[in-house]
């Protein structure tokens, strides 16, 4: 969709470059692929690795892997396009006391590349937290947790498994069928109108100045009403989506971090009654116009204050925000920069139980700097999703696009 970038003279802002260590234990779960034995048809197995931590086992705001009716042993498996060397894991049990219970017991298991394997470990069953299972390191492609039911169904809300990927770091290594297309799209990219190697205000310097996580506001120019469950239901969905990208950098040619955490920092409206809800975990701008759409504080917003100071935010610099969720009722297609994404609201509310949202995943690849494909496609190429239309989903193309981007753009992060 349309791409919108500032075409303004940039300031370098301080930059916090984060700390290299010679060991990373870090959650590789997001980067995997989840299957299941059984999924009930209104769960969803993709839950499992989210990167969404639940509240409680009979979690209602977001998204579950249940089995039932199938009860006895059924498991979710975790599969990786390459090794990792796993050494605990931590699940979070499914449990809303009638149907879908927690476990009687429960195990992990490794894959050898014939068959899978138990792994020894003590297996604690408690629900309303984290359970964690600690063994000497196993490297494989495929975790599977099996659960062994008692008279009811068993699901999963989360699971975190912790590998050290110091080693794991790959450098520059496209399929070979992927370096003349690759090639072509950065060649375009340094025609462009704008030079990537002068602007300093893609995703890429928004985490790196907050050492590895980015910030956003949400602005609702719809008059529909938005309840504290649909609010949070609309923060994962945005998490989710920009995990995805982020999941196709981990263990990429030095990038740094192995997740980025989103925060939702505030919310803006026309009219406050619009929001249903009185607690204080965002902060709420009522009435603040910019476009003929709420807007969040200026002085708050990264775009207006690309210095990285934020002198005159009433909450301070942590409650700064990098990016917009700009979400307008009746739009269709959508809009993206540095500035944030701009997607239709219905379009958003209507698919947040989707692992793909297509339109908003599309504009957050603009905000790191992918472009548009409306009038050339690269050699070789067909269907990718910031050529709009015909993909749904990050593709193997898309991925090495991202990944280009932070090979030429890397060392000014001091990588």
């Amino acid at each position: 969709m349309r791409r919108l970038f500032a075409v303004v003279a940039l300031l370098a802002g301080f930059l916090l470059v984060p700390t290299r260590s010679d060991a990373a234990v870090v959650n590789v779960a997001p980067w995997a692929t989840a299957t299941a034995s059984y999924t009930s048809p209104w769960e969803n197995v993709a839950a499992i690795n989210d990167g969404v931590d639940p509240s409680r086992s009979n979690d209602l705001r977001n998204r579950r892997w249940g089995t039932w009716p199938q009860a006895g042993e059924q498991w979710a498996l975790l599969t990786w396009p390459s090794a990792q060397t796993i050494s605990s894991a931590q699940v979070y049990f499914f449990d809303d006391g009638g149907g879908v219970r927690e476990p009687v017991s429960w195990r992990l298991q490794s894959w050898d590349g014939a068959a899978y394997a138990d792994i020894p470990a003590a297996y604690p069953v408690t629900v309303d937290g984290y359970v964690t299972a600690s063994f000497p390191a196993v490297t494989t492609t495929r975790l599977r947790i099996v659960l062994e039911s008692g008279k009811a169904a068993v699901g999963l809300l989360e699971v975190k498994a912790f590998a050290d990927t110091a080693a794991a770091q790959s450098g520059w290594n496209p399929p070979a069928a992927l370096v003349t297309p690759l090639d072509e799209v950065w060649r375009h990219t340094e025609s462009g109108d704008r030079d990537p190697y002068g602007f300093r205000n893609f995703g890429w310097d928004q985490i790196m100045a907050n050492g590895g996580s980015i910030n956003y506001c949400v602005r609702w120019d719809s008059p529909a009403p938005v309840s504290a469950e649909l609010r949070d239901r609309i923060h994962a969905a945005l998490g989710r989506s920009f995990g995805k990208w982020m999941n196709v950098m981990a263990g990429h040619d030095g990038w740094p971090y192995a997740e980025v955490p989103v925060k939702v920092v505030g919310w803006a409206v026309r009219d406050r009654a619009t929001l249903q809800w009185d607690d204080d975990s965002v902060d709420v701008y009522v009435g603040d116009m910019r476009e003929n759409a709420p807007q969040c504080a200026e002085p708050c917003g990264r775009f207006f204050n690309q210095s990285g100071a934020y002198p005159d935010c009433p909450g301070g610099a942590s409650h700064h925000y990098d990016m917009s969720l700009w979400l307008t009722a009746g739009m269709d297609g959508g809009a993206g920069g540095d500035w944030g994404q701009r997607v239709g609201s219905e379009y958003l509310v209507d698919n947040l139980g989707s692992d793909d949202i297509h339109i908003l995943l599309h504009e957050i690849g603009h905000g790191f700097g992918l472009d548009d494909f409306y009038d050339w496609t690269p050699t070789g190429q067909c269907c990718f999703l910031m050529k709009a239309g015909t993909a749904t989903s990050i593709t193997e193309f898309d991925a090495w696009m991202l990944r280009d981007l932070w090979r030429h753009l890397k060392s000014r992060y001091g990588y």
